[in-house]
């Protein structure tokens, strides 16, 4: 009956990261710049590594294929940015501080719906789930 809520699920949880993968293309400069201020080491590099996991970690939800690998591959990249980006400013005076706290919060949770993907799987109208009807029926 709610099966059309897994997908629904999948492709909230995926925007975000195809959003943030896009615009990112879009600052790519503005991006590193900004990676390189905090002393990300090799912030071109680690941008590149950045996209890849949003765009890729992200279709792959979106679509419901390798949806655990994808979950995991997001699960360690959102940690590392959490930790390194987000958490070190949360407590900054003003504004700053608040924001970062947010993006703290949004990351942990994140992770938890992550986490529901990789222990119970893509659900229905995925391609894991198409791949899975193929193997019973061969």
């Amino acid at each position: 009956m709610y099966t059309y809520l897994q997908p629904l699920a999948r492709a909230l949880t995926a925007l975000i990261f195809l959003i943030s993968g896009a615009f990112k293309i879009i600052g790519f400069s503005q991006t590193a710049a900004m990676m390189a201020s905090i002393g990300i080491p090799m912030p071109t590099l680690a941008l590149v590594v950045a996209l890849v996991a949003e765009l890729a970690g992200g279709l792959a939800l979106l679509l419901g294929y390798q949806t655990r690998l994808a979950a995991t591959l997001l699960v360690l990249y959102l940690i590392p940015v959490t930790l390194t980006i987000h958490a070190p400013q949360m407590f900054a005076p003003g504004q700053e501080g608040q924001n970062q706290m947010i993006h703290v919060l949004k990351n942990i949770a994140i992770v938890g719906g992550l986490l529901k993907f990789f222990t119970d799987g893509a659900g229905a109208y995925s391609l894991d789930s198409r791949r899975v009807e193929n193997d019973r029926a061969a």
